[in-house]
């Protein structure tokens, strides 16, 4: 099945994103290809919610399959988080799509104005292409509350390994990753239980734990 996503670009413009292999578009193709922008006030094709019914009704009758997805991290500053973010998880700045200097390049193809794009990198990726892409996407609004979702990172080693092994290692990271602009919140520990891991929030707030 093929899923059309609407995501929101710099709080003003609309990207349709592919979630699965199948739809082509002239921005590109595949998972997480962006094929088309919607201007505020713009509308799609009158047919497309027909489109879409049919492509539901035909995906319940299907075994689910995975799809692949990218991240998307409302932030401030994109370079600042791209960069932190591509240091803790061993990732890279994201190149551009082929035929494009720039992923802003690839942006003012697309129709966004210039007073939209981001200054500096805003994607990353996993140069083994294991993990998801993440986008750090620019809003207006400031973080008010804990975030639902985190990511954990793991650096302990095995679970057979001794567990002030893993605590050595734990707090390895944590400190490598506060020497880079996060910050250490809590320890989560406690007598008799054998596990160990650090919670901590990235340059803007967002909560992760090392584990």
């Amino acid at each position: 099945m093929v899923d059309l996503i609407r995501t929101r670009f710099c709080d003003s413009y609309g990207l349709l994103v592919t979630g699965a292999v199948g739809l082509t578009g002239q921005a590109g193709s595949g998972p997480g290809a962006v094929v088309g922008v919607l201007r505020p006030g713009a509308s799609v094709e009158p047919d497309f919610p027909g489109k879409m019914a049919e492509a539901t009704r035909a995906a319940r009758e299907r075994k689910p399959m995975p799809v692949r997805f990218q991240l998307v991290i409302d932030c401030a500053d994109p370079d600042r988080l791209a960069r932190f973010w591509a240091a803790a998880l061993g990732y890279e700045l994201a190149p551009p799509p082929a035929g494009f200097p720039t992923w802003n390049d690839y942006y003012r193809d697309l129709g966004i104005p210039e007073e939209d794009l981001a200054v500096g990198a805003d994607r990353i990726s996993d140069p083994q292409g294991h993990g998801p892409p993440i986008w750090f996407q620019v809003v207006l609004d400031t973080k008010a509350v804990k975030n639902r979702l985190h990511l954990d990172i793991h650096a302990s080693g095995e679970r057979t390994d001794p567990i002030e092994t893993r605590r050595q290692r734990v707090d390895a990271e944590a400190s490598r990753l506060a020497g880079l602009g996060a910050t250490i919140t809590c320890v989560l520990s406690q007598e008799g239980l054998d596990h160990y891991a650090v919670g901590m929030k990235d340059p803007e707030g967002n909560e992760f734990d090392i584990n």
